[in-house]
């Protein structure tokens, strides 16, 4: 079954630029993931530091193989030291 991540970051306005291009390193190498099916990047129009990433996956043991891989943790743990604190993540699944 289908799931959604939404990954919620908060940024300072000087580091946005820095955080804008480590999203976009994970974006890439997340689309060649097996069961990668779409993402898209959202910020906050009444809080500017924040943003919201929706990332779609086809189950939620893709999801976990690609949020355990040893490659994009190398890429998180810049985010979470750029952003001073950790990503927060939400997992949903698709209900009838």
């Amino acid at each position: 079954m289908a799931v959604k991540i939404l990954i919620k970051r908060k940024v300072a306005a000087d580091k946005a630029s820095q955080l804008k291009e480590l999203v976009m390193q994970l974006r890439s190498l997340s689309m060649k993931q097996p069961g990668y099916v779409s993402g898209e990047s959202l910020k906050n129009v009444d809080r500017q530091n924040e943003y919201l990433v929706i990332s779609t996956w086809d189950s939620l043991s893709a999801w976990k193989a690609w949020q355990s891989s040893k490659e994009r943790a190398k890429i998180q743990d810049q985010i979470d030291a750029l952003l001073g604190q950790k990503t927060e993540y939400d997992v949903f699944e698709y209900r009838p």
